[in-house]
């Protein structure tokens, strides 16, 4: 069938080409050939129209043409082409011999005739050309049979391409573009000839090019959109091969074929960036300048051009861009340097910059950056824009634009040239605005830049008046923002050129009063700024205020000075900004916190109006109800649909594995996270610590909704990159992502919140992907976080700010099993994650991105899950088994295998050698405190082990584990004593480790700890250390006896630091000793007692325990002046225990109570105060022990005393005094009389009857007895109990009766002097022994005038009366005296404290002057009252007074 142009009717004739081809399959002979030949041109002689002929033999066949041939048809169709070719050429040779016309001519006329056949005449496809831009498929497959024929004639000399051209452009004035580059293609008309012959082909070209690139290609033709690019990209590259191709010695038509070219490529060029311009946001994907803008590639232009050309090309075309149109003026670009962001920039200018810059280094384009500022004016919007896009696309641009700047302004100082300081201002500025991750703030540029003597300017002051001159004159176009910067941190002036600074400044603020911006609004508190031109609202500056205010509050417990001087000097600015900031309505929380107080605290010092704080507390009130809050943003589109679709593009860019565009769309995504979050920019607020609140209310829903989207975008990220690669082979797609999160703090925050909600709450509901996108994500978060802010956690659970890593790490509570699980799986996916994505790394490197909280975790985890890892603990110096050998990729495969269960991963990971090579660097080592505060927060309910399975664990861990491993990497050195002391250290920190557990779980508090389990490895050990002799190297030096008391000495002298200590200390050494009490109960108490041995006998040695009950014990006694009954009674066990190890028993028990008569009066008291509950117990214990011997004499003289103040009580005729000493006797009568509830009239008649009898040891006795009494009626004093209070006042004003004129009794208001009741200062606390003075004068000042004047006459009754006084001043003066209480009216501290000093000054008087000789109390008294002083003074020295003034 025959197809042709002029759609002629279906022939059933064959045509000659069929013919000819069905001939050619029979194998002729050669003179049968020749025949065929002759025969048929005779036969063709008679047709006489060569285009019909032309047709006629060039007919394809359409369903073949694109079908692979086999070798048979191609040899077939060659011979079909030649023979067309003869048969064209032998009619062309007959015609021009008939009609005398040269065969070129003939043959040009017949090839024109039949492209104007194909392709249609100007008229006819005039308006066809109009929608059209290429040919039809059927059209393209003739012309391309033509141009065959075309090229069988040029290979035997008969046509004549030039010819051709010039006269298809007569007939063609607007040649089609595709037709040309046919010409080109099948090497007929070359477009290099057709530039150089024909002048008007530049506008043709131009106009062919533009066109060709807006045609908007029909559905279905892909066939046809490949040759629109194939067209475009062979003229591009011939363009450029011409124009840009460098010769040395290039000839006349070469410079004029070069710059026709260079002038359609710059024409083409500006078409492009008019077309931007005029739609500067224009992204539809098929217009016509981005279709010329995708030819601008290396693959595409450079296959016919040099590589030499291809850089002249895209140098030049970059020149003409960033030169194009250079209207804008420096002004210009100071203000709208904020428009032009990459995020803000047309996506055609950054996908030009970054095609033209492909080639080049960084270096090389900001070199020529700067050459192009040198030399030429430029379109300052294009210039920044390009600056952008290559520090978006170059994460490593940022050396690189610091030396260009550097250059800059080493060179405007050198000649004080204004341009390059411009320049460099402009370019630092550009790369803060594109965020911190890019580039520094542009504050952090200034300063460093100008804020130190070694500062550019800081050379002469030449430079230093050229930098202020430039400043101010840029004041009138600087936005205010930059303004701050430099009035905030102004550069470094000397101090005898201040005034040319202070001129500027000034020149500054009136410029922001001229914008609005109010000095007043740049805040309390300097804060670092200049994070981008947009000028930080009041409101935002008064935020930071705020917080700042609130911060230094909450570490000084007052209002910071700053804030009280704004209050007053500043006023307009703190009740307008300051206060409407504090007093923001919130949903207030049900207990105070640091904000609340602040707020109080103001409202009571007067600096918030009533109306103000009222209006605040019922919003408060309203928000409480409602129970909601909300998020308004001013802009047209939803910012969440337009980040789930940026999310969504960055993923499937993720997958396509573009890195550029990545950057891009992460600088497009930070944008919009800006308009989301509109918080102050993270160096304006100064962030240094985020504070996570814990219990904190949920964030707005929106910035829910965001965070969520953004994690889970993440963790899609992170399945799909680790299906390709492993992390070692993954691009920087991952720390970028997170690093575009960190510009935006509230964003910062509330990931980390979220975090921290989904580590702590809902663990068990994430999924195995959740686990390891997430556990990804905090690698990279930590990792830039490395030196950025940090975390502090609120309520306080850590003391300190710690990084964001540890921060997270603490969420995961490992005190259930089912947490437990969750950690080790999030553990083991982030250490796999971190070791795979670090292979290959230097060390420090690997280690940032290994979280060394969460590797502890493992090193807890792992060995207590999977019991065959403690069989297989290996370190970095082991042989390598076959499970060390897998890769780290292998490793993350294991991971990432759904196949694969957590325990096996672990197990995998746990014989990896990398993983215990870790183990050798000591923020990587689980230390044994750290391993113990793990154990002792598992729940024992719901822990993962059974109690004998905890045991087993248990015992490994001490005794395996720990023991053995040297101390420098967290054991003990296989010292018994170390390894008992980390468990007395764990479970005395317990206590207040429960505190901060139960801020953070309160259900372990509640359902239990691992304690008892580690108080039994305690009691295992000590046993052992006591019973095997394994506590040391040398056992007489130091036995169990004195390592237990040792270490409780240590840790009381750790508690208290200082010679006088706070009431926090005093309360923390006795949360100490409580603790330290229970641990002693649990211990043996034959521990307690020493057993030694000396010429083969052995003994019982108490000094430790004396000495500890004196120190210690005392000070936490409650009551003062008693041990607990279980305390009292242990020691005592102690002691019976310990003596049967001796020869004599009986005789070690007398020996040993002796000393502790002598010496620990403390134990002494309190053994008689129990003796009724502790008989019992002890004569039991001693019979067991003893079955013969008797109870011990010491012992059974308290049952003696006791009997004998019973029967004193009941006022019997005296019996008997047991010989005991006059301490036992006086705390036996003290607990008969105070503990049975004896009556006044009793106690009495007791002790007329003592006095009857006389004697020293009754008067020592009595005297004990007398500091008893005042101890209680201290306690009284302090503790107010009416009933109490009386009685013991009472029963003292008996006992001084009695002893008023001995001198003994005022002795135990001397506590610093040696006497024989020294002792009594050991029986009851310091503090009580400091009031003692207080209870001298309470005492006597409510005595009878009789009684008064009786005890005064007792001699040293001055001489104390004048110490008491002194010390009662000085209790009042530092603030340790009695606080008033209304229980005791008549003991009123001031009123005391009034009467003592007349009482005193009566006394006096009274006294005869040899009663008082001491001029150190005269001196004391001097600095504390000097009235009481004077007196004492005439007391002495009568005649000092004279009637005569000596004025001399």
């Amino acid at each position: 069938m025959s197809l042709s142009a002029s759609c002629e009717s279906v022939s059933q004739k064959r045509t000659v080409s069929n013919l000819l081809a069905g001939r050619v399959l029979k194998r002729l002979k050669q003179e049968d050939g020749q025949q065929l030949q002759e025969a048929t041109i005779q036969l063709l002689g008679q047709q006489q129209n060569l285009c019909s002929l032309l047709r006629e033999v060039g007919n394809p066949d359409l369903c073949n043409i694109f079908r692979p041939q086999t070798g048979e048809q191609k040899e077939s169709k060659g011979n079909s082409c030649a023979m067309a070719g003869s048969l064209l050429v032998c009619e062309l040779r007959r015609q021009s011999l008939q009609l005398g016309v040269p065969m070129a001519v003939l043959a040009v006329k017949m090839l024109l005739e039949r492209l104007m056949e194909i392709t249609g005449t100007e008229a006819e496809k005039e308006e066809e050309d109009r929608r059209r831009g290429l040919l039809t498929c059927s059209q393209r497959v003739q012309l391309c049979v033509l141009l065959e024929s075309s090229k069988q004639l040029l290979s035997q000399g008969v046509f004549c391409p030039k010819l051709l051209w010039q006269e298809y452009r007569k007939d063609q004035r607007s040649p089609k573009l595709e037709v040309v580059y046919n010409f080109h293609l099948y090497n007929i008309l070359t477009l290099k000839y057709i530039l150089e012959s024909d002048d008007g082909v530049r506008m043709w070209l131009v106009y062919q090019l533009k066109a060709l690139c807006g045609w908007t290609l029909p559905e279905g033709e892909e066939e046809t959109r490949q040759v629109q690019l194939k067209v475009l990209s062979t003229v591009l590259g011939v363009l450029v091969e011409n124009g840009f191709e460098r010769n040395h010695e290039p000839a006349a038509a070469d410079k004029r074929i070069s710059l026709l070219c260079c002038s359609v490529l710059d024409d083409m060029l500006f078409w492009l960036l008019d077309t931007v311009e005029k739609s500067p946001m224009l992204k539809t994907a098929g217009t016509g300048a981005e279709l010329w803008m995708q030819m601008f590639d290396a693959s595409l232009c450079g296959g016919s051009a040099s590589e030499d050309a291809l850089r002249c090309f895209f140098t030049h075309s970059l020149t003409h861009t960033l030169t194009y149109k250079p209207r804008l003026t420096v002004s210009d670009a100071i203000t709208l340097q904020s428009e032009w962001t990459f995020a803000k920039a047309s996506r055609l200018v950054t996908c030009l910059f970054r095609k033209l810059a492909v080639i080049f280094s960084v270096e090389q384009l900001l070199c020529h950056l700067q050459q192009v500022l040198e030399t030429h004016e430029v379109n300052w919007k294009l210039v920044l824009c390009f600056l952008s896009t290559v520090l978006v696309y170059n994460p490593c641009a940022q050396p690189s634009l610091r030396e260009l700047l550097s250059r800059l302004l080493t060179s405007a100082f050198e000649g004080y040239d204004l341009e390059n300081m411009i320049t460099a201002f402009l370019l630092a500025r550009q790369g803060a605005l594109e965020g911190a991750s890019i580039f520094p703030s542009y504050s952090e540029w200034f300063k460093m830049s100008f804020g130190g003597g070694s500062g550019y300017h800081a050379a002469s002051k030449k430079s230093l008046v050229f930098l202020l001159k430039f400043l101010s004159d840029l004041v009138p176009f600087e936005p205010p923002q930059y303004l701050k910067v430099h009035i905030l941190h102004p550069p470094f002036v000397p101090l005898k050129h201040r005034s040319l600074l202070m001129e500027y400044i000034s020149l500054a603020k009136t410029r922001l009063a001229d914008l609005k911006e109010s000095v007043e609004d740049m805040g309390l508190y300097e804060h670092v700024s200049g994070a981008g031109i947009t000028s930080v609202q009041p409101q935002c500056q008064a935020v930071q205020d705020v917080e700042k205010a609130v911060a230094l509050f909450a570490s000084t417990g007052r209002i910071s000075p700053t804030v009280m001087e704004a209050s007053i000097f500043r006023r307009p600015y703190f009740l307008t900004r300051f206060l409407p900031a504090l007093l923001t309505p919130r949903v207030l929380p049900v207990k105070p916190d640091t904000r609340m107080s602040f707020i109080e605290v103001l409202k009571k010092a007067d600096k918030i109006p009533a109306a103000q704080y009222s209006s605040y507390v019922e919003s408060c009130q309203k928000l409480r109800q409602q129970d909601c809050s909300a998020v308004c943003l001013d802009t047209n589109d939803d910012p969440l649909e337009i980040l789930k679709i940026q999310l969504q593009e960055f993923k499937q860019l993720l997958v396509e594995g573009n890195d550029g565009e990545m950057s891009a769309q992460l600088s497009r995504i930070s944008h919009t996270l800006s308009v989301i979050f509109p918080a102050c920019p993270d160096e304006l607020i100064g962030l240094s610590v985020i504070k996570l609140n814990t219990n904190s209310p949920p964030s707005p829903e929106l910035h829910v909704k965001v965070v969520n989207m953004i994690l889970r975008n993440f963790c899609q990220c992170m399945l799909d990159a680790s299906r390709a690669n492993p992390p070692n082979k993954q691009s920087l797609w991952a720390s970028r992502f997170v690093s575009a999160l960190l510009g935006e703090p509230q964003l910062l925050s509330s990931l980390i919140h979220r975090l921290w909600d989904l580590f702590h709450n809902q663990g068990s509901s994430l999924s195995a992907a959740h686990l390891l996108g997430l556990a990804a994500f905090v690698v990279h978060l930590h990792n830039t976080m490395s030196h950025g802010p940090l975390v502090q956690l609120v309520p306080p659970i850590l003391p300190e700010p710690v990084p964001v890593g540890e921060a997270l790490s603490s969420a995961l509570v490992c005190s259930t099993h089912s947490n437990m699980l969750f950690c080790v799986r999030l553990c083991v996916a982030a250490v796999c994650y971190g070791m795979c994505r670090g292979d290959s790394l230097p060390q420090q490197q690997q280690q940032d991105l290994i979280l060394s909280s969460f590797y502890k975790k493992l090193l807890y985890l792992i060995p207590r899950l999977l019991p065959e890892a403690r069989r297989a603990s290996i370190t970095a110096s082991s042989p390598v088994s076959e499970y060390q050998e897998e890769n780290l990729p292998g490793l993350w495969s294991s991971a990432t295998d759904t196949n694969s269960t957590w325990s096996k991963t672990a197990w995998h990971l746990w014989r990896h050698p990398a993983f215990s090579q870790l183990g050798d660097i000591p923020q990587y080592q689980l230390l044994f405190s750290d391993w113990l505060a793990n154990e002792l927060r598992v729940q024992r309910s719901e822990d993962a082990l059974s109690d004998p399975e905890r045991q087993e664990y248990q015992q490994w861990a001490c005794l395996e584990l720990y023991l053995p491993r040297p101390e420098e990497r967290g054991g003990c050195g296989g010292d018994m004593r170390s390894l008992c002391s980390h468990l007395l250290n764990a479970i005395m920190d317990q206590h207040l480790g429960k505190q901060n557990l139960a801020k953070l779980d309160h259900s372990v508090s509640e359902k239990g700890t691992c304690l008892p389990d580690i108080l039994s490895r305690l009691q295992e050990l000590i046993y052992e250390m006591e019973v095997t002799d394994l506590c040391g190297s040398c056992r007489s030096t130091v036995d169990v006896c004195d390592f237990l008391f040792e270490f409780v000495s240590e840790r009381c002298s750790s508690t208290v630091t200082s010679a006088s200590p706070s009431i926090s200390t005093e309360l923390s050494l006795q949360l100490t000793l409580n603790t330290w009490n229970r641990v002693l109960l649990a211990l043996p108490a034959v521990l307690f007692i020493k057993v030694k041995t000396e010429g083969g006998r052995r003994t019982l040695e108490c000094n430790k325990l004396i000495k500890h009950v004196n120190h210690h014990q005392r000070k936490v006694c409650s009551p003062a002046g008693l041990l607990s009954f279980h305390l009292t009674a242990h020691l005592l066990k102690g002691v019976l225990c310990a003596s049967v190890r001796c020869g004599r028993a009986a005789e070690e028990v007398n020996k040993a109570w002796s000393q502790i008569s002598l010496h620990c009066p403390l134990l002494l008291v309190s053994t008689v105060h129990w003796w009724e509950r502790l008989s019992p117990v002890m004569l039991s214990l001693w019979h067991h022990l003893s079955d013969v011997e008797p109870l011990p004499e010491q012992l059974q003289l308290l049952t003696n005393c006791q009997k004998w103040a019973c029967s004193l009580e009941k006022g019997q005729s005296l019996s008997p005094v047991p010989a005991a000493s006059a301490l036992l006797l006086a705390a036996t009568l003290h607990h008969t009389w105070w503990g049975r509830g004896c009556n006044n009239q009793d106690s009495s008649a007791a002790l007329n009857m003592l006095r009857a009898e006389g004697g020293t040891q009754h008067r020592q006795m009595l005297v004990f007895l007398l500091f008893l009494c005042v101890n209680d009626y201290v306690l009284a004093l302090l503790y107010p109990q009416q009933n109490k209070y009386h009685k013991t006042r009472t029963l003292c004003t008996d006992l001084l009766c009695v002893l008023v004129d001995s001198a003994d009794w005022l002795l135990i208001f001397k506590s610093n002097e040696q006497s024989v009741y020294q002792s009594m200062t050991m029986v009851t606390s310091d503090e009580f022994i400091q009031l003692m003075p207080w209870a001298f004068y309470s005492l006597l000042l409510h005595q009878s005038t009789e009684l008064q004047q009786r005890a005064v006459c007792c001699p040293g009754f001055l001489h104390t009366a004048v110490r008491c006084y002194i010390s009662l001043m000085q209790l009042f003066l530092e603030g340790h005296g009695l606080r008033p209480s209304p229980e005791r009216s008549d003991n009123q501290p001031l009123q005391i404290l009034s009467n003592a000093k007349h009482f005193l000054l009566r006394v006096i008087s009274q006294t005869p002057p040899a009663a008082l000789s001491s001029s150190q109390l005269q001196s004391q008294c001097a600095d504390l009252d000097p009235e009481v002083a004077a007196a004492l003074s005439v007391h002495q020295d009568p005649h000092s007074l004279s009637p005569e003034m000596d004025f001399l």
